[in-house]
């Protein structure tokens, strides 16, 4: 499982990385970027918890 982020619908508010710091973070540039390559299956729902928060739609899960 891979977690896309969308630069064009990214607005930095940084949900995704309060959510899972270990996953996410918004750079300086404020665009979110995911920190890992796949998603373990230990953390598949705290990313999917981070889609679904995500209120511009950036984050997108690929299997």
């Amino acid at each position: 499982m891979k977690v896309i982020v969308d630069p064009d619908r990214c607005v930095g508010n940084g949900i995704c990385e309060a959510l899972a710091p270990e996953l996410f973070e918004v750079a300086v540039s404020g665009q979110a970027r995911l920190l890992v390559d796949e998603i373990s299956s230990d953390q598949q729902q705290l990313a999917q918890q981070a889609v679904d928060s995500c209120p511009a739609l950036a984050l997108t899960i690929v299997p």
